[in-house]
């Protein structure tokens, strides 16, 4: 050969030099048709990956092996999710933990790809692997997790949307068997009362069928990794799990320590006997031991704690633990600003699996207990009872008019007045602790939802919810600054993944007085549409103090400089307060994205226990902005007037809620007007 013609094995050469360079090549920098076939060669990968595990027998198959090919489909929607392997890829990750689940009798792996399912059926509503999903998860609660009445409601389920699905059959045969063993299930409990009715009672040493196994027998569960944020009075601590684990905690004075003991877990590699110096003032370190073999230990070694708290989030799964020092009122009052936040909070950790794709976890589901009325807009005549307003600037007052209030005389002045005037009651005519206090809005952080391999929802058009929200935030936070003189906070202003839970803790660190959280909904019906503003609700009181608010009308303190103000506001008027902003939010989506003829419908304010809006010490909400699935409405989120459009009215939205407080504490910039 001179070269001349390549050979076989040189093209295959070739071909395996692209394939590599596809592979290693960052996804940031690759167009969408590049990701699309880097995905393809991910696919392939790992279809040689599931093809090696099935090849060894069944007894030899181990969870890593299972794990790795699981990780390797994974790859391919994270890389690209609207190619035409991603729903293939997600429903192979489904069956490879339902099997992992079923070989190695791991209840968690089983929920898992009932988890796994159930995204398929949400994210890929067309594909043509819906109809095995919902099967498998019925066979998984029958076989795996012996949840007799939940597998007969997912096979009912599933003969209801599929009736003449090949697989409809064994459907019908699986409830016949399930109400077949209930009803034997029955006779042989009568027939054990009669029995027992002329015999003397003897207790029964055999556990009950389905009990679980003693916790001795249970393997351990891992605990990874250690993480940690860190502000002047607040400091959250998390504990990364490889399931759920039951914990205890203590606390111990004379050095003042919390500890936490993890039952049935197991230190990772290289975290045992590990210790984390922390130093931010009240938190001193952070210390893990193995206390027992089938028990981890964390102990806090603090000082000047006030209180704590902790609670545990799923998928993945982790302890998550909140700490609220104690800091003088007189220190407040002379505090320097606040530091300019990294780009992502300080972290340490052992190990760190990459979390799945997802809308708020099952704990924070998008459900409503009871839908709370959104705020009306001002009743005529209101403007002449409350007092005049200050001289504003005229660009401001042109976009705020309708807002709240009559139009004043515009000031000369380049910056906006700080504004000192009696804040007006709540929607339900009381008044919060907040407009009592008179607190003012500073900082307001803009939290743009999902991001990096979490895509949210993605339109049928392949639109994607985290760059749709994270342009709308953008052009939000650009309007609060020029319009509002409010300092804006971004949680990211880029493509980057950033956990829930550190969402709250970067707005708790920027000392924010304001938290909205950015999302665009979705439903299996292509028709659902409209506007909603969700708030997290716990308990709340109300307090009518008149006197006081007028009295403190004219404070120039912000929520965030009162420590002790800030833990009631937190604990129960917070609660007020978010449900005041979610009106004012879903009043200015409603009003300000409907046009003459077609009028966007309102679904209203709702409670629901999002994890992102967990352990704010502000008042917060998450705005729904529209449905990505509806088709027609995918059209209009794609185009730059839409998204201007939107991030207007949450602006509207939320001018009308600082407007009805005592007004803005600094105006960080002047106002003036701004294009599209």
């Amino acid at each position: 050969m001179n070269g001349s013609t390549p050979t076989r094995g040189a093209w295959r050469a070739a071909a395996l030099l692209c394939a590599l360079a596809l592979v290693t090549a960052p996804a940031g920098a690759l167009t969408v048709a590049q990701k699309k076939a880097k995905a393809r060669v991910q696919f392939e990968a790992a279809e040689k990956m599931r093809e090696e595990l099935q090849q060894a027998p069944p007894a030899q198959r181990t969870r890593r092996d299972y794990q790795n090919a699981i990780e390797a489909y994974r790859r391919v929607y994270y890389l690209a999710p609207s190619s035409e392997r991603a729903d293939d890829a997600v429903s192979l990750v489904g069956d490879l933990l339902a099997e992992m689940g079923h070989a190695l009798h791991d209840p968690k792996a089983s929920r898992d790809a009932i988890a796994q399912y159930q995204f398929l059926a949400r994210e890929y509503p067309g594909s043509r692997y819906r109809f095995d999903a919902l099967f498998h998860t019925a066979t998984i609660y029958l076989e795996d997790l012996n949840d007799a009445e939940q597998a007969r409601a997912t096979f009912a389920e599933f003969l209801k949307l599929y009736p003449e699905n090949p697989r409809a059959g064994e459907a019908r045969e699986a409830i016949a068997q399930v109400d077949g063993a209930a009803a034997d299930k029955e006779k042989s409990k009568k027939n054990k009362q009669a029995v027992a009715a002329k015999e003397t009672p003897r207790p029964e040493p055999t556990p009950a069928a389905g009990a679980p196994a003693p916790a001795a027998a249970a393997r351990p569960l891992q605990v990874s990794g250690v993480r940690y944020w860190s502000t002047p009075d607040y400091t959250r601590v998390v504990l990364d799990l490889e399931g759920e684990v039951q914990y205890e905690a203590g606390r111990v004075p004379r050095p003042d320590r919390i500890f936490f003991d993890l039952h049935g877990s197991k230190l990772a590699p290289g975290l045992a006997g590990k210790s984390f110096e922390v130093g931010d003032g009240f938190l001193k370190k952070i210390r893990v031991a193995q206390y027992q073999p089938d028990m981890a230990r964390v102990v806090l070694e603090v000082d000047d704690v006030s209180e704590y708290s902790a609670f545990l989030l799923p998928n993945p799964e982790r302890l998550i633990i909140d700490l609220h020092g104690r800091k003088p009122t007189r220190e407040l009052a002379s505090a320097p600003p606040p530091a300019p936040l990294p780009r992502r909070p300080a972290e340490v950790a052992a190990k760190s699996a990459p979390p799945e794709p997802k809308n708020p976890p099952a704990g924070a589901a998008r459900t409503e207990s009871r839908p709370a009325a959104a705020a009306p807009a001002p009743a005529a005549g209101a403007a002449e009872k409350s007092p005049p307003k200050p001289a504003e600037n005229k660009g401001t007052e042109a976009k705020e008019a309708e807002v709240r209030g009559p139009k004043e005389p515009a000031s000369k002045s380049s910056a906006p007045a700080a504004r000192s005037r009696e804040a007006q009651p709540t929607a339900d005519g009381d008044r919060s602790l907040t407009r009592v206090l008179g607190l003012k809005i500073g900082r307001i952080v803009v939290d743009a939802g999902h991001g990096g391999h979490d895509t949210g929802t993605i339109g049928p058009g392949g639109l994607e919810e985290k760059d749709l929200v994270l342009d709308v935030a953008l052009r939000l936070g650009k309007l609060l600054e020029k319009r509002l003189g409010a300092d804006v906070t971004y949680t990211r202003d880029d493509d980057t993944f950033i956990p829930l839970e550190e969402r709250t803790a970067i707005a708790n660190q920027a000392q924010a007085d304001l938290f909205i959280s950015i999302h665009a909904n979705s439903s299996r019906d292509p028709g659902a549409r409209g506007v909603e503003t969700y708030y997290l609700n716990f308990t709340s009181s109300k307090d009518a103090l008149e006197v006081a608010a007028r009295e403190n009308a004219a404070s120039e303190q912000s929520i965030h400089e009162l420590q002790d103000l800030v833990k009631k506001i937190a604990l129960k008027d917070k609660i007020e307060e978010s449900r005041e902003f979610a009106g004012d939010v879903n009043w200015g989506m409603h009003t300000g994205m409907s046009s003459k003829g077609a009028a966007v419908r309102d679904r209203g304010v709702k409670k629901a226990p999002f994890v992102v809006l967990i352990g704010a010490n502000m008042p917060s909400v998450l705005a729904e902005i529209s449905f990505l699935s509806n088709p027609k409405d995918e059209q209009k989120l794609k185009t730059p007037e839409y998204r201007q459009k939107i991030a207007e009215a949450l602006y509207k939205g939320i001018a009308r809620y600082a407007n009805g407080l005592s007004g803005i504490k600094v105006a960080a910039k002047a106002p003036k007007e701004d294009g599209p």
